[in-house]
């Protein structure tokens, strides 16, 4: 590999996360909160099955 493709390379991986670095966040988040919700729903169908919650 050569020194013009290895910056050929890094201009083009530079230019994918400047375009797609905020989608990729943004997807990120998405699977984080829909992580907590999931477990959120899970601590509540545990207390209703125990009898703790209303």
């Amino acid at each position: 590999m050569t020194s013009y493709q290895l910056a050929q390379d890094l201009l083009l991986a530079t230019v994918c996360i400047r375009v797609f670095g905020g989608d990729a966040v943004a997807l990120l988040r998405r699977i984080a909160a829909a992580g907590v919700r999931l477990g959120v729903n899970e601590l509540h169908r545990g207390a209703r099955r125990e009898g703790g919650e209303r």
